[in-house]
């Protein structure tokens, strides 16, 4: 039976105090000298807010700087950051070619700046198998968010498991991001990977049509939405499974191996998938090579304007070189796994550019 998390795991969530999409979290200030301390506003992402929580309040700790951070979904985070009402914006999707051509024509070039890496699980509402997760494959996963598949005993959902896991004769019910979100990027960039008809169909995006289920705001509102809904599945960011106390499945990898998602299975799949990336440093980890690689991984990138209009270059880049130095030793006790050190080298090299 999994172990689902640690006390110290319990301990740092309760600090961070995982609030409703839309909250700003931001370092405190600590001696209530800081009145012309430069403050950060950024926004995006749920899937790394919790993790942005806490490199706020260390940050914060650390040079007195206070960092705003709306958990809004990363579609909203790169709108933002192309319209210049938020400093960046952090997306586990980085900008298309319409929205780079769009920046570029508003402000000029853009760069993403990894920041760390985790997990998109595909949680799920069934007590009627207790003891052991469920497997999934990557075309049950498909077919299941397609509408095919509408039953938790199919027999191909149960000729994955375990011996002895029965599962019950139960309607599936399907929940999905309804917002612009980089976790359903990772997700459907998966389903695509492994589904013809996915791919021919609702495609790759931050946002799509859905062939099936119901929406939800943020990692948030689907956590909550298949914790309550007796069959329900979603997909969410690790973290969201383990604080929420939700079961979430393993799923067979490229090499036919069933991945439960930790940090070292994403870690297995950055090495398999980041020998060769792009100078801009847009990449995708979903099913990466390597026998334990976990294989819906994903990135989160902060997305800024080279010249930042805002005209806080300096601390920007401040900001984001400790997150992606100092600030990677923190990752590990929320459940994300840090910057490869081959890819922090590159990431040094685009954050040269931005203008101080």
């Amino acid at each position: 039976m999994r172990t689902w998390i640690n006390r110290s795991l319990w301990t740092t969530l309760a600090t961070l105090e995982i609030m409703s999409i839309g909250l700003l979290v931001s370092g405190c200030n600590n001696n209530g000298n800081n009145a012309n301390a430069t403050k950060l506003n950024a926004g995006g992402a749920t899937f790394i807010y919790p993790m942005m929580a806490k490199w706020a309040s260390e940050y914060n700790k650390a040079k007195g700087v206070e960092v705003a951070y709306a958990s809004t979904g990363s579609g909203a985070g790169k709108a933002q950051m192309i319209e210049m009402t938020i400093d960046f914006g952090c997306s586990d999707a980085p900008l298309n070619e319409e929205e780079i051509k769009k920046a570029n024509a508003s402000k000029g070039e853009v760069i993403h700046v990894p920041l760390a890496m985790g997990a998109v699980v595909p949680a799920y509402n069934l007590d009627e198998v207790k003891d052991k997760p469920i497997r999934f494959t990557g075309d049950v996963l498909a077919d299941i968010y397609l509408g095919k598949i509408k039953k938790w005993n199919d027999t191909r959902i149960q000729a994955s498991q375990e011996p002895g896991v029965v599962m019950p004769d139960k309607e599936i019910v399907v929940v999905h991001r309804s917002d612009g979100s980089g976790t359903t990027y990772i997700w459907v960039d998966y389903l695509a990977k492994q589904s013809e008809e996915w791919k021919k169909g609702p495609g790759v995006g931050s946002t799509i049509k859905w062939p099936a289920g119901v929406g939800q705001q943020g990692n948030e509102g689907v956590t909550a939405h298949v914790k309550q809904t007796p069959g329900a599945i979603g997909y969410v960011e690790l973290i969201y499974a383990l604080q929420n106390k939700v079961k979430y499945g393993s799923v067979k990898n490229k090499e036919g191996h069933f991945v439960e998602a930790d940090m070292k299975a994403v870690t297995a799949a950055a090495a398999g998938a980041l020998t060769s990336i792009p100078d801009d440093l847009r990449y995708s980890l979903t099913d990466a090579p390597g026998k334990d690689a976990y294989p819906i991984s994903g990135t989160n990138w902060a997305i800024l304007y080279v010249d930042p209009p805002s005209g806080k270059g300096k601390a920007i880049y401040d900001y984001l070189w400790w997150v992606t130095h100092d600030g990677q030793s923190l990752c590990e006790a929320l459940h994300y796994a840090r910057l490869p050190q081959d890819l922090i080298s590159r990431v040094e090299k685009q954050m040269e550019k931005i203008k101080k």
